[in-house]
């Protein structure tokens, strides 16, 4: 019997033909903490008495989720993680850098790598064509030690996606379609393997999304075969030499295949509280909202920045929604300030934030006032995500987010 991708990935990791089922123990190519689960992690690593990291330069400490920081108790901890990589030799990458899976994806991982994170949606630089997958802080004190991680070898759902979009649809409106047919635990520990033509002909861009978004189907990962496409990113990147590429057999055993005709999928939003409970658009245009939030590791590269800005040109933002724009890397930020969308931003009354997880996570720029409906492009919309249980929060595209910043209420026109 044939492999899958993920178990292609993790045989070569493992040093053994692998299927899924098995537990084993592979190598990890790439380990990485952010500012939120970093502290526990650097309190675990010393626990083990070790004086060294297996692999400091591809170990990687993100100070993201609260950047800069609003409180001096983050502030403290940010500390940790500075002294910590200047003492053992780990990678730092501070206030301003970006989100780590955008950073991930830009600068550390490859094809046939395997990354694990202490956080749920390591699984965007899937993209890539790697095994990436969250783990507990603790399980990543290990591999930073020991360059080792142990894990399920898992089932895979084969996701065969053919057609073309229709105009203004993109991989976020599929991703949301998904996990509103499977549910929020539809694949639960499982690798989600996307393929078809709608696939081949995605960007680079359009892939991350996919990839960021299979935990929120509680998958294990989201996996994607590397292509000339990959090889173009890589090389943009100046990583041209890492370019490998595997593909699952012909005859590879998958628990699920599920087929999507990509000319089906409509706008689509994610309605309070749950990322599964979706709706098309047009059944929610009498949604008003106060806050529209572009950005993070789901949708804040340059490709998501265009199209806003194209919506945006030469409009004002309705006075009663407050806009937040956030690149995800400082790349990112850096792109869009030489092509002039800042500006567009700008001029319509859009707020820029620095390059980081920002409101997504609720700690500090833009928390919810009681009461109050955000549409944003992030991956997730629990009750108090933004930092206010008493707030509301849809998900859609930056496609939607732009009109809905423009009228006032949920639109896609």
């Amino acid at each position: 019997m044939g492999q899958t991708l993920a178990e292609k990935i993790i045989s070569e990791h493992a040093g053994k033909k692998v299927k899924a089922g098995e537990l084993v123990i592979v190598k990890a190519d790439v380990c990485a903490v952010q500012d939120g689960t970093g502290p526990l992690t650097v309190q675990e690593f010393k626990k083990l008495g070790k004086d060294k990291l297996n692999n400091p330069e591809r170990t990687i400490l993100f100070i993201d989720h609260a950047s800069p920081s609003p409180r001096k108790e983050l502030s403290n901890t940010h500390t940790v993680l500075r002294n910590f990589s200047k003492e053992y030799g780990a990678v730092l990458s501070d206030v301003g850098a970006g989100v780590c899976h955008q950073r991930l994806i830009e600068t550390f991982v490859n094809p046939c790598e395997i990354l694990v994170g202490a956080d749920s949606h390591t699984c965007t630089s899937g993209a890539l064509g790697a095994f990436a997958t969250g783990m507990g802080s603790t399980d990543i004190a290990v591999a930073m030690a020991l360059g080792k991680t142990w894990l399920k070898v898992p089932q895979t759902f084969k996701i065969e996606v053919t057609g073309k979009f229709k105009e203004g649809i993109c991989s976020k409106d599929l991703m949301l379609h998904l996990i509103g047919m499977i549910g929020a635990d539809g694949a639960t520990y499982k690798a989600l393997e996307f393929c078809g033509d709608t696939i081949e002909n995605m960007s680079m861009s359009e892939r991350f999304t996919l990839a960021n978004m299979a935990v929120e189907a509680g998958a294990k990962a989201g996996l994607f075969v590397a292509d000339e496409k990959t090889k173009e990113f890589l090389k943009s990147r100046g990583r041209e030499d890492k370019f490998r590429s595997l593909k699952p057999d012909s005859d590879a055993l998958y628990e699920r295949v599920i087929k999507i005709n990509a000319q089906d999928i409509g706008h689509t939003v994610s309605c309070p509280h749950t990322v599964d409970n979706t709706k098309p658009v047009e059944e929610l245009k009498d949604v008003k909202v106060d806050q529209v939030f572009v950005g993070t590791c789901t949708n804040g590269r340059i490709e998501d920045l265009r199209v806003v800005a194209k919506i945006l040109k030469g409009k004002k933002i309705n006075p009663d929604v407050r806009m937040l724009i956030c690149p995800a890397s400082k790349d990112i930020y850096l792109q869009a300030l030489d092509e002039g969308l800042i500006s567009i931003f700008v001029e319509a009354n859009a707020t820029i934030l620095p390059p980081g997880c920002g409101p997504c996570v609720g700690v500090h720029a833009g928390t919810l006032a009681d009461g109050e409906v955000c549409l944003a492009t992030q991956n997730r919309n629990f009750r108090g995500r933004m930092g206010n249980v008493e707030g509301s929060i849809y998900l859609a595209s930056p496609y939607v987010a732009s009109y809905t910043a423009l009228k006032g209420y949920i639109s896609a026109d």
